[in-house]
């Protein structure tokens, strides 16, 4: 028993110098090479981090994350690479990297195998260029053998840990949006082996997933437990085991996924089997899940799905991707439901060939239900294809919509009411073609009832019956009738009557009589609280053939009524206000819908109109239809700001377009967007116009509106005092650029006043600072705006000429110092009344055709070409008494604040035009001065310069 007792004491007395040794080391090891560590950290980082990095203190420590010996970095920030540099990538409380202790104790090497990011906010973006934020990895150049035998710091990986990330994932090209908060991820493996396996554990709390704005996943809670083997040479990843949960749902993914070098290659195959209806619902958004809680749900379900083939942008090829969806035997029945809703089948195919609308095919084996006896609903769709659809369709049932209501629980909505529909149809839809399925059908409801939870009053006493016909898989043959559809809405009866034949010349016949408080019926299917009203009353009777209209034949129209619409708000996907509606009377007299008193708002814009619409029937019946109208338009004020796409406002309801530009470009004002459906000509006449705080006044003039184009013709109106006279063109190309036309005559133009309001006068014309008095000038000009709506310099193009009427020129540099050179005092103050001065623009930069002027007894002549940028290369010929035939050549070089010259010369140096991308609104270049070349091949380089600016201005056509 002694020696035992020795033997256990010994063996304590060891463990415990073990111990106490690890302790030690423990807490040395740390304080003997925090330099080494923190100085290879942050070499490693600075080479390999494009972006810029932050933090706030490093720790050295095994007790973080025990027993690992890891260096963490708290606070972290990254941000984006070029040109996101001021945007968060990265931010993170704890970054830790794990050491491998070997290497640092025997070879003074720091490698690091272990990750561990703690509380991260990930913001991963790509815009609507294709220019991501996540570039800020630096790759390793190849090394000699020599390089390779350097110590420093290297990555290999073999557990990632990442613990309470919110990842916030915007592809703007793809228009993809990926939303997971609460992110738990474990990853182990060989990760910096060529081929290993990834062991992955991931747990999303709440997870978004949206798809052009439609979101297919809302705060849905995912769990994965999955092994991948990635081969990194291949860049290949198969999956092996894959286990995904979302909600009450489970899939599981088998396949493979191969990066290429322009897309990827993909064959997953994902199925959920043998699950419940409950688990399927549980993926639906978050509105219907408490529904699901009060509600009984049974019955088996099958989902399957699978995505095959490359995906490359470049190559514009895409996967195809097939889903098929199976319920059977299924039971949905509220608590208080007295009949419930049994035999539920659902039996869906989607088959989308390389993902392609126009390949897209559903098949609707099955969808079918009952709700007792002569209670029952059946419909069989099979549809391929988009803008040319083959269509078999069979749609069949008798539903008492209370009792529907009542089996399925729906806490928001109450319905009543006797449904009965029966509907075939084959054959091919195709606007294009005119063809449309063969169909005999009906649809039919009586004494229907509706009343949701967000207005008190219900829509009562609704009765449609709606008959549609085809013969024979034509427009021509297509018939439908609406016989009676009517309804009441806070005491107000609402009836509508319509019979359409023949779709490829529509014969109408349509009757409309009621009034509807839009305010108050919105709130019947909208939330409480938003700030929509108006009143819409209606008294017409619609009676013709489309073709009456378009071939001129108008006294067979029988168009008549009223409508007459008050204080409605309404919103467009590119303006960013609401128009508001005060006041519309509308007539309808055959051809022509009149505008017999129109009042309206915008911002602090305001509009009247007088005039009439063509085409309102074709409009709303063809697929593109135009709005053709001729109008006399009034306005007290019109600010054009409030008008530009990205501007704040109160519209929500924006085109994404829109939306994205405005989020990648907060700043910026955008430009005016132009309708493209309106084919509108206007007299219009505003008392005061606003544009970017210049002001114009008593504007007068044809405007018209064609083709997504705004034009001015002979439109008069007073800037800067003076009576100018335009013709001009407008065409939006994106949010963000637009293009123009203009034509400018002006007479008696105030030189001063026009260069102290008028920006674009002191770009054009710099030295207008140093001339006063009245001018009168002829130009026209085309170019593009930029994003906050300024003319984008290099983009003009024309010319046009400068009357100097009556004018004073005092001190111009260029002038002064030729005078200085030359012993003249009067270049300080020559004579240029009634000189008439042309130019040509292109390429950002001013040709100046040659024009003579008086100093004294002296007859200066100038010619040459200046840039927007005050560079200037421009020829003198001092014309000597008696008449000036005898000249002194004088080159000016330099810039217009600092000119240089050379007397008894005729060589200057050129000026490099600028470069600019049309297609892009890039500025390539900017203009700047050119290689010393011989005389003779400047003057060459000139006259082709000079001839490309002036036939750039005979191109300039504003109309």
């Amino acid at each position: 028993m002694e020696k035992i007792k020795k033997l256990i004491l010994k063996t304590l007395k060891w463990v415990g110098i073990f111990v106490a040794s690890i302790l030690f080391l423990m807490f040395i090891i740390p304080l003997l090479f925090p330099g080494t560590i923190s100085e290879q950290v942050k070499i490693f980082a600075n080479k390999r981090l494009a972006g810029k990095l932050d933090y706030k203190r490093t720790h050295l420590t095994f007790f973080r994350h025990f027993p690992s010996l890891t260096v963490s970095v708290d606070d972290l920030l990254l941000l984006g690479s070029k040109p996101f540099q001021q945007d968060t990538l990265l931010s993170a409380k704890e970054v830790a990297a794990g050491i491998n202790l070997k290497n640092l104790i025997f070879d003074g090497e720091v490698k690091i195998d272990e990750i561990y990011v703690n509380d991260a906010y990930a913001n991963v973006f790509v815009n609507s260029k294709g220019l991501a934020n996540y570039n800020v990895y630096v790759s390793n150049p190849s090394k000699s053998s020599k390089d390779t035998a350097e110590k420093g710091t290297s990555v290999k990986l073999d557990l990632i840990k990442f613990r309470n990330w919110h990842i916030k994932y915007n592809d703007r090209p793809a228009r993809i949006l990926v939303d997971a908060k609460g992110l738990n991820y474990t990853g182990q493996g060989g990760l910096s082996e060529d081929i290993f396996d990834l062991k992955t554990d991931l747990e999303i709390d709440q997870l978004d997933f949206s798809l052009n704005r439609i979101w297919y996943a809302q705060q849905k809670y995912l769990h994965a437990d999955l092994i991948t083997r990635i081969n990194t040479d291949a860049l290949t990843f198969v999956l092996r085991k894959n286990e995904l949960k979302i909600n009450d749902l489970p899939l599981k993914f088998t396949g493979f996924v191969s990066i290429l070098k322009d897309g990827y290659n993909l064959d997953i195959k994902a199925a959920s089997e043998k699950t419940t209806i409950r688990d399927m619902i549980s993926v639906l958004p978050p509105q219907y899940l408490d529904w699901a809680k009060d509600t009984k749900l049974e019955g088996k379900s099958d989902l399957f799905f699978s995505l095959k083939g490359q995906f490359s942008e470049p190559r514009n090829v895409k996967p195809k991707f097939t889903a098929r969806l199976l319920v059977n035997d299924g039971v949905i029945s509220s608590t208080k439901a007295p009949v419930p809703m049994n035999n539920l089948n659902v039996d869906l195919n989607i088959d989308f060939p390389s993902l392609d609308p126009e390949q897209l095919g559903l098949d609707l084996k099955k969808l079918s239900f009952d709700l007792g006896p002569k209670n029952s609903f059946l419909a069989v769709v099979k549809t391929k294809g988009l803008s040319q659809m083959n269509v078999n369709a069979d749609i069949k049932g008798a539903v008492n919509l209370q009792t529907l209501d009542e089996a399925l629980g729906l806490k928001d909505l109450e319905i009543r009411g006797l449904m009965n529909a029966d509907v075939k149809a084959n054959g091919i839809f195709s606007m294009d073609k005119k063809l449309f399925p063969k169909t005999n059908g009906y649809i039919d409801l009586k004494n229907g009832w509706l009343k949701t939870t967000s207005y008190p009053n219900p829509i009562k006493n609704i009765n449609l019956t709606a008959t549609i016909k085809n013969t024979d898989g034509t427009f021509s043959s297509l018939g439908v009738k609406l016989d009676p559809f009517k309804f009441d809405f806070e005491g107000n009866p609402v009836f509508v009557n319509a019979d359409l034949q023949n779709f490829e010349d529509l014969l109408y016949k349509v009757r409309a009589k009621g009034v509807l408080n839009i305010g108050r019926i919105y709130q019947v299917f909208a939330k409480k609280g938003l700030n929509v009203t108006g009143l819409i009353t209606a008294d017409l009777s619609l009676n013709g053939r489309q073709s009456y209209a378009t071939t001129g034949q108008y006294s067979k129209l029988d168009n008549k009524g009223t409508l007459i619409l008050k204080n409605i708000k309404a919103n467009t996907a590119y303006l960013p206000k609401t128009f508001y509606l005060k006041e519309g009377n509308f007539q309808f007299e055959n051809e022509k819908m009149w505008f017999r008193k129109f009042y309206a708002t915008y911002g602090k814009s305001d509009f009247s109109l007088n005039g009439h619409l063509l085409n309102t029937i074709n409009y709303f019946i063809e697929r593109k239809g135009t709005l053709r109208g001729n109008f006399a338009m009034h306005s007290n004020y019109i600010l054009v700001d409030e008008f530009m796409a990205l501007k704040n406002g109160d519209n929500d309801d924006k085109s994404i377009e829109v939306e994205y530009a405005k989020a990648e470009n907060p700043k910026s004002s955008g430009v005016v967007i132009v309708p493209k459906n309106l084919d509108v000509s206007l007299e219009a006449n505003a008392k005061k116009v606003e544009f970017k705080g210049l002001d114009i006044d008593q504007l007068h003039g044809m405007a018209a509106i064609k083709n997504g184009q705004i034009f001015l013709k002979n439109t008069i109106l007073d800037i800067a005092g003076s009576r100018m006279n335009i013709d001009a063109r407008y065409k939006d190309e994106s949010p963000l650029t637009a293009n123009f036309d203009v034509a400018v005559k002006v007479k008696d133009f105030n030189v001063q006043r026009a260069y102290k309001e008028i920006a674009m006068v002191r770009q054009l014309a710099t030295s207008a600072k140093d001339v006063s008095g009245i001018v009168s000038l002829g130009y026209k000009l085309k170019g593009d705006f930029d994003a906050n709506m300024n003319p984008i310099y290099p983009s003009l193009e024309g010319g046009g000429v400068v009357n100097l009427r009556d004018v004073a020129v005092k001190n111009i540099k260029m002038l002064s110092v030729i005078g200085d050179n030359v012993g003249a005092d009067a270049f300080n103050n020559p004579d240029m009344k009634g000189v008439n001065i042309e130019t040509h623009i292109k390429d950002n930069l001013i040709h100046i055709e040659e024009f003579t002027f008086k100093v004294s007894v002296l007859r200066p002549t100038i010619s040459g070409t200046t840039s927007f940028n005050g560079l200037l290369d421009i020829l003198v010929k001092i014309g000597l008494p008696p008449a000036g035939w005898i000249g002194v050549p004088v080159v000016v070089t330099g810039t217009q604040e600092k000119p240089k010259i050379k007397i008894f010369s005729r060589t200057g140096q050129g000026i490099l035009k600028a470069l600019y991308n049309r297609k892009t609104n890039d500025v390539i270049r900017e203009e700047r001065r050119d290689q010393k070349k011989s005389g003779r091949e400047q003057r060459k380089e000139k006259r082709a310069q000079e001839k490309k600016a002036k036939k750039a201005e005979e191109q300039v056509n504003p109309n």
